[in-house]
C-alpha cells in the first residue's frame, strides 16, 4: 500500500479508556472540525456483512461470529488480552483497511480542519507522523477506572487489565503535544476545547 501522506493540518486525539474522548471529540464536532473515529470504522468493518468480515473468519474460524454475522468482540477480546500472537493477526487484518477508510474519509472531510480519534494512537506507531499534533485527554487512573466500571459493568481487574495493555498515562502525556485535563465535569472541559479549538483554526490557517 502506498505511504499515507500528512495532510495540511490535522490532529490526532487519543486517551486511556475512560478518559473522554468521545466527548471532547463531539465538542470539537460541534466547534467546526472534522472528526474522523477509528472505532466506528473498526465497528463498520467489523458489523454483519463488514468488510474486514470474510478475512477474519478465514483467520479465526467462524466461531467468532455472531448469529448475524458481526465479530464476536467478546470472544475475540478475551483471545487477543490472553494472545500477543492472535492480537498481531487481528491488527494484521483490521489496521491496513482502518488506514485505507481513514484516509478515504479525510479526503472528502469538509470541517475547519480533522481529527482523528484514535484510541491506540501512541501504541500503533504510524499515527505519530501522519498528524500535525498529538492531543491527549488525561485524566487520574483512579477517574479512569470509575467511569468505565459504571459504563461498561466491568469489574476493576477487567478495567486494568484494558488499562494495562495501553501505554501508560506518563507514556501517553510524554508523546502528546496538547493536553485536556478531563476529571471535573463537562464545565471545566468546554473551555479547553474551545481555547485548543481556536488555537487549531489559526496553525491550519498559517499552513
Amino acid at each position: 500500500m502506498a505511504p499515507q501522506h500528512k495532510l495540511a493540518f490535522s490532529v490526532g486525539l487519543t486517551g486511556g479508556i475512560g478518559s473522554g474522548k468521545t466527548t471532547v471529540a463531539d465538542m470539537f464536532a460541534a466547534l467546526g472540525a472534522s472528526v474522523i473515529d477509528t472505532d466506528q470504522i473498526a465497528h463498520a468493518l467489523t458489523a454483519p456483512h463488514g468488510a474486514a468480515m470474510p478475512a477474519l473468519l478465514a483467520e479465526f474460524g467462524d466461531d467468532f461470529a455472531t448469529p448475524d454475522g458481526a465479530l464476536d468482540r467478546g470472544k475475540m477480546r478475551a483471545l487477543v488480552f490472553s494472545d500477543a500472537t492472535a492480537r498481531a493477526r487481528l491488527e494484521a487484518i483490521l489496521h491496513p483497511r482502518i488506514r485505507d477508510a481513514t484516509a478515504a474519509a479525510a479526503s472528502i472531510a469538509t470541517g475547519d480542519y480533522v481529527i482523528f480519534a484514535v484510541p491506540l494512537l501512541i501504541e500503533s506507531g504510524t499515527w505519530r507522523e501522519r498528524v500535525t499534533r498529538v492531543l491527549a485527554i488525561d485524566c487520574p487512573e483512579e477517574v479512569q477506572v470509575a467511569r468505565v466500571m459504571a459504563r461498561n459493568g466491568l469489574s476493576e481487574a477487567q478495567v486494568r487489565a484494558i488499562m494495562a495493555a495501553q501505554v501508560s498515562r506518563t507514556q501517553r502525556l510524554a508523546a502528546a503535544d496538547d493536553v485536556i485535563l478531563n476529571d471535573d465535569g463537562l464545565d471545566a472541559l468546554r473551555p479547553q476545547v474551545e481555547q485548543l479549538h481556536a488555537k487549531y483554526l489559526s496553525q491550519s490557517k498559517g499552513m
